[in-house]
C-alpha cells in the first residue's frame, strides 16, 4: 500500500508540473502560483492560509515576499484585528490568476483529451473519491478547552442543527447538562476535529467516579460528512475514556439522527433501557470498553 501510495504521488507531482521551475510557464513554481490562487480576489488571513495549505510559517513568509516583490501581492495589517495579517492581490495579481486559472483549464482538457468518454468519467470519478480520501487523512482531533472559539463554533452548529431537525426543537437548557466544567478535566474532555485548520466536527466526554462515562455533544460538519469522520471521533473519545480508567461508556440519542444511531450500532454499542430522563432521547446505548 505505501509503494502505490508513493508510486501515485510521483505520477500526480510530475504530470500536475509540480517538477518544472515555471509552472504552467508564468516564470515562477508551483508553491507561489498555489498561494496566489489561495488568496483569491477577496485576500486572505496569513494564519488561514498557513493552515489552510499546511505550510511552515517561514516557508510560507518567503512564498509571500516573492510575491510582492513581483507586485502581485500585499501584505498588511488586518482591518478587523491589527495583531494578524492579511494577503491581498494587486490589480497585477487579480490578472495574473485569471492567466492562471486559464492555463490550468487547458492544463486539464489536455489531461482528459486523449481519453475516450468512459475513461474520462472513470478517471474523474477516481479523482473526485481521492480528493475525499485525502480530506479524510488530513483531519486532525485533539483536547480543546469547550471556552476555545473553534470549540464554541462547533457547539453553536451542534444546537443549531438539532433545533432544526427535532420534532420541537432543541433547547440546551431544558437537556442533561453539558457545561463547560463538565467538559474539562478532571470532570471530562473535549475533543475538536480540524480539516485545514477549520473545526469540523467535536465530541465530549462526562466521567462520572466509579460509574459509566457519558459521550455528549457529537457533532459532525455536513461539509465533510462521509468521509468517516463520526466513527473516528468516536474512536478517539473511547481511547480517551480508556485512558482515563473508563470501562463502559453511555450515551442516548433522538429518534430523528438516524445516521448516529446506525454509527453507534456500527461501533459495538448495544440499547439497553434508559438510564436517565433526557427529554430529547428516544434510545440509549451503551459500551464495554
Amino acid at each position: 500500500m505505501i509503494e502505490q501510495v508513493r508510486r501515485f504521488n510521483r505520477a500526480v507531482t510530475q504530470r500536475a508540473g509540480a517538477l518544472e521551475d515555471a509552472f504552467l510557464a508564468r516564470g515562477r513554481p508551483l508553491g507561489q502560483a498555489r498561494v496566489l490562487w489561495e488568496i483569491g480576489p477577496d485576500g486572505c488571513d496569513v494564519r488561514e492560509l498557513r493552515a489552510r495549505l499546511g505550510l511552515d510559517s517561514g516557508y510560507l513568509s518567503r512564498l509571500l515576499r516573492a510575491l510582492e516583490q513581483d507586485g502581485l501581492i500585499t501584505v498588511g495589517a488586518s482591518e478587523a484585528d491589527g495583531r494578524r495579517r492579511t494577503a491581498r492581490l494587486t490589480v497585477q495579481g487579480q490578472a495574473e490568476r485569471g492567466e492562471y486559472d486559464r492555463r490550468s483549464d487547458d492544463a486539464a482538457t489536455s489531461l482528459l483529451g486523449p481519453l475516450s468518454g468512459r475513461q474520462r468519467e472513470r478517471l474523474v470519478s477516481a479523482m473526485a473519491e481521492v480528493e475525499r480520501l485525502l480530506a479524510a487523512s488530513a483531519v486532525e482531533i485533539g483536547v480543546r478547552d469547550p471556552t476555545d472559539p473553534d470549540a464554541r463554533r462547533c457547539l453553536a452548529a451542534y444546537v443549531s442543527e438539532l433545533a432544526v431537525r427535532f420534532d420541537g426543537g432543541f433547547d440546551p437548557a431544558l437537556s442533561i447538562s453539558a457545561a463547560d466544567h463538565e467538559m474539562t478535566m478532571p470532570a471530562g474532555e473535549f475533543l475538536v476535529a480540524f480539516l485545514h485548520g477549520d473545526p469540523v466536527g467535536c465530541g465530549a466526554l462526562k466521567f462520572h467516579p466509579g460509574a459509566p462515562a457519558e459521550v455528549k455533544r457529537m457533532w459532525v460538519s455536513p461539509a465533510v460528512r462521509g468521509l468517516g469522520l463520526g466513527r473516528r471521533l468516536l474512536a478517539e473519545l473511547e481511547a480517551e475514556a480508556v485512558r482515563h480508567g473508563v470501562r463502559v461508556l453511555r450515551l442516548e440519542t433522538n429518534q430523528t439522527l438516524a445516521e448516529a444511531i446506525a454509527l453507534y450500532r456500527a461501533a459495538g454499542y448495544r440499547e439497553v433501557p434508559a438510564f436517565n430522563d433526557e427529554p430529547y432521547a428516544h434510545h440509549w446505548f451503551e459500551k464495554d470498553l
